[in-house]
């Protein structure tokens, strides 16, 4: 009778066992953040303490190739449960086909207090459904040596004529005044949405969205202008000087200044934990005008509409909503989290912020990535040329114009 009694418990743990593993759910989790890695290991070990029976598994990509192995998974049905998308135009890639799944307000509540803008960067356009969970923004900012400038009496500067003072001030003491070249295309729209904004305006942004305006606007034409005033400040043979290059410029003390994204805050930090540097934004046009950043929306996580585990799937777009993720998202990452309430106790963090006040958008990415010929490549190709002198501001604006009137009505 004790063997019967110990078979039967047997059976019943086997049982027992076999539901709980039925039960339990393995998320996996693409993204193409590698240097992230730890960070979101942390924040997943967060959310298991919340939910003990799901598992979370982050796998990374190289970023150049992640939006081509992520497109083909799902396009084969396959592909993670939670996927890291990229926002605007290249979120409607993987959307439009029907490989994401649609989330509801309702379903997320956090969601509702989110900003405006967060949520459209993740929305498509065609269908007005939200795809994913809004996680960082990310803006454009000059960055530069404090310890250069001490030592040559030079404070960060506010107006244009300033800032171009500055760097022949830092050239003739034989500092390279800033680290960016123009190899890397993508480079060239970065000193665009850095160096400029301030000229054109934000409201020439809401002129070009609503038909009033095109690149050839004066405008736009002469932020272009103001922006060739910098080639004597580049360094030499700077047409060559690719993205890597440029970073280890500024990172090694060679340069005193650097246009990039808020996103190299923690990266410069961790390359060199010597290197003393503060932020500012673009300058302006004159003394007392508005100092505007370009802004935009990173990306957001989404649920793969194939997967076999939504409703874990889900839980987790929740937890990521909640403030506690985006607390520890922008203390873990250096990122501004769109998480309403979250604070920011690093000071560069904290004026990133408050730059954020007087910002426009980034405006190709936000704008004109979503057909071809991209915005951004259009502007890319073009800004290289005119740095390297072979064009003029003028061909910019209208090359820009004329590529993107070929889908975008207002312009035809």
């Amino acid at each position: 009778m004790i063997k019967n009694i110990a078979a039967v418990a047997a059976v019943a743990t086997g049982a027992l066992l076999t539901q709980n593993w039925a039960e339990a759910a393995e998320l996996t989790f693409w993204s193409w953040r590698q240097e992230d890695k730890a960070a979101y290991e942390e924040l997943i070990a967060d959310f298991n303490k919340l939910n003990p029976d799901t598992t979370v598994k982050f796998e990374t990509f190289e970023p150049q190739n992640y939006q081509t192995v992520l497109s083909t998974a799902l396009a084969a049905g396959k592909g993670p449960d939670i996927i890291h998308v990229r926002a605007y135009g290249n979120l409607e890639t993987v959307a439009s086909p029907g490989y994401l799944r649609p989330l509801g307000m309702d379903e997320i509540p956090d969601l509702k207090a989110f900003p405006a803008l967060s949520i459209a960067a993740e929305t498509m356009r065609s269908d007005g459904n939200l795809y994913a969970v809004p996680f960082a923004s990310q803006t454009l900012v000059i960055f530069y040596n404090t310890d250069i400038f001490a030592e040559n009496g030079l404070s960060a500067p506010e107006t244009w004529a300033e800032f171009i003072d500055t760097s022949k001030a830092l050239k003739d003491a034989g500092v390279i005044p800033i680290a960016n070249g123009t190899a890397t295309a993508w480079q060239n729209e970065i000193l665009v949405g850095t160096l400029v904004p301030s000229f054109y305006g934000a409201q020439f942004e809401a002129d070009i969205v609503a038909g009033d305006a095109t690149f050839e606007d004066p405008r736009f034409v002469g932020a272009l202008e103001k922006l060739t005033e910098i080639k004597d400040y580049l360094p030499d043979g700077f047409t060559g000087i690719d993205y890597p290059t440029a970073q280890q410029l500024f990172l090694t003390g060679r340069a005193a200044m650097f246009a990039g994204g808020s996103w190299e805050i923690a990266n410069f930090r961790k390359q060199n934990a010597d290197l003393n540097f503060d932020i500012m934004p673009s300058p302006a046009p004159n003394a007392g005008d508005p100092r505007l950043v370009s802004t935009f929306f990173d990306g957001g996580y989404a649920i793969n509409a194939n997967s076999e585990n939504e409703a874990e799937a889900l839980e987790f777009l929740r937890f990521t909503a909640t403030k506690g993720f985006g607390q520890k998202l922008v203390s873990l990452l250096g990122n501004i989290s769109p998480v309403p309430g979250v604070s920011f106790d690093d000071p560069l963090l904290s004026k990133v912020a408050k730059f954020n006040d007087t910002a426009a958008s980034y405006l190709m990415l936000v704008h004109f990535r979503y057909e071809e010929p991209s915005g951004s490549v259009l502007l890319q190709q073009t800004v290289q040329r005119m740095m390297a002198g072979q064009a003029t501001p003028a061909e910019v604006g209208k090359e820009v114009t004329e590529g993107i009137a070929t889908y975008y009505k207002p312009f035809q």
